[in-house]
């Protein structure tokens, strides 16, 4: 009987592969949901501090969208220098 909850994926090589699990999928997607989360508090409190600082809406906005950008471009860096140490 087939088990549904887990894939075999073959890697480069043929004798090697990858098993890619529900655990594994459900981890990739609440570290990216966190991620995502960190990113958007960043932003309000950057966007927030930009208005108490007597910055323009459109100013604050931008402020938001920068740290915004930061926090997922730091995420996406550290988990590709991390990356070899999981695989």
């Amino acid at each position: 009987m087939a088990n549904t909850a887990c894939a075999t994926f073959e890697a480069s090589t043929p004798t090697s592969t990858r098993r890619f699990t529900v655990y594994t999928a459900f981890t990739i997607l609440t570290a990216t949901a966190l991620v995502v989360v960190a990113a958007l508090i960043a932003a309000a409190a950057a966007g927030k501090l930009a208005r108490l600082d007597g910055a323009s809406y459109p100013a604050a906005l931008t402020r938001a969208a920068t740290a915004f950008a930061a926090v997922l471009t730091l995420a996406a860096a550290t988990a590709a220098a991390l990356a070899p140490y999981f695989t």
